[in-house]
């Protein structure tokens, strides 16, 4: 399984919704990166992908976005290929 990254908040309902998602599929660890807790890695996270929301998600090196996109992703039966790849 490819690894995942999610920079988040913790209070985040979209971080939160995302998340479960993610675990609803077999993922069992991700890398969460709290921009909440460390303001410049909400600076890094602009940086790479040129949004300012949370979450950003990251599966393998692809970025997917935030959760409307996994969900969407997940919609169109892109997420279990994408990280099983």
């Amino acid at each position: 399984m490819q690894a995942v990254k999610i920079y988040l908040t913790a209070t985040c309902p979209y971080c939160i919704r995302a998340r479960s998602l993610l675990r609803e599929r077999g993922v069992t660890a991700m890398e969460e990166i709290r921009v909440d807790l460390q303001p410049a890695l909400r600076t890094e996270m602009t940086r790479i992908t040129g949004r300012t929301s949370v979450p950003q998600i990251f599966i393998g090196d692809t970025h997917v976005g935030g959760c409307d996109d996994l969900h969407d992703l997940d919609a169109r039966g892109g997420l279990l290929p994408l990280l099983n790849a």
